[in-house]
Parts: C-alpha cells; sequence; structure tokens
C-alpha cells in the first residue's frame, strides 16, 4: 500500500479551494463592472427613480402592516377609519413618489368612463317620487319618468 500524505493532500485542497474562491471573486466583480456600465448608460432619472423605489417600498410595508395589525387589536367600529387612513396614506406616498420619478399617469380607461355614467345615473335615480292617487287613477313620478295607471284594483 501507498502511504497518503495527509498534509499534502489537505495543502492541495486548500489551493483548489482558495483557486476556486478567487475564480468566483473574479466573475463577482466583472458583474459588478458590467453593471455600473449599464447604470452608467441611464439617466439621472431613471437612477433616481430606482433609488426611490427601493426605499419606498419598505415605507409602504410599514403602512400596510400598520393597518392590519390594528385591526386585531382595535375595536371592530374603528376599523373603517383607521383602514381609510392607512390606504389614503399609502396612495398619497405613491402619488407623492410617482410625481418625483416622473412618472406619467395612466390615461382612463373606457370601464371608467362607463362607471362614471351609472354613478351618474345612480345620483339621477336618488331624485324624490311622487305618487298621486285619483280615484282609480295611480300617477308615479319620478324625474323625468312618468308611469299613468288606470283602472279599479283586483280583489283576490
Amino acid at each position: 500500500m501507498k502511504k497518503v500524505d495527509l498534509k499534502q493532500t489537505k495543502l492541495l485542497a486548500d489551493i483548489e479551494l482558495k483557486k476556486t474562491e478567487l475564480l468566483a471573486e473574479l466573475e463577482l466583480k466583472k458583474l459588478e463592472g458590467e453593471l455600473r456600465r449599464v447604470e452608467s448608460g441611464s439617466t439621472s432619472k431613471e437612477v433616481a427613480s430606482k433609488y426611490i423605489g427601493k426605499s419606498a417600498i419598505p415605507w409602504i410595508v410599514l403602512l400596510v402592516v400598520v393597518g392590519v395589525v390594528s385591526s386585531r387589536f382595535l375595536p371592530t367600529e374603528s376599523l373603517p377609519a383607521v383602514i381609510g387612513l392607512v390606504s389614503t396614506a399609502v396612495m398619497a406616498l405613491i402619488t407623492m413618489l410617482a410625481g418625483i420619478t416622473g412618472t406619467k399617469e395612466k390615461e382612463d380607461k373606457p370601464e371608467i368612463e362607463i362607471i362614471k355614467s351609472l354613478i351618474k345615473q345612480l345620483d339621477a335615480a336618488r331624485e324624490a317620487m311622487n305618487v298621486e292617487i285619483d280615484g282609480d287613477n295611480v300617477t308615479i313620478a319620478k324625474g323625468e319618468n312618468v308611469m299613468k295607471t288606470t283602472g279599479k284594483a283586483r280583489g283576490k
């Protein structure tokens, strides 16, 4: 049998490990250089947008967590107010960040226009109803809509 020198084997393993570490570090430095090169081609607005996006996300998450935790400890009656305030704060933060980064606001979609028209119709539906009974004639008026009936009521 051949006698194996443990010190020499350990030394060779250490050399291979160090070689692998150095190659990995060299590859990492190459990737970092490539990233800097790509970022140097970005405008200052893009760089600022990325930084603000990275730093604002924890604040938005914190506000959402506050809303969720508050639902555990607050009475049920106060939850709508708290959730409303938290969601308003999150939307305000997002709007401020969009203003800072200069992102373009989205255009209204057709479904938004449909929803707006439905809201107008609902508001019109809240007009008072007027019912007039004159003997066998009944007139019901609500807004511009008028319905008239004539005849005797039928019994069962």
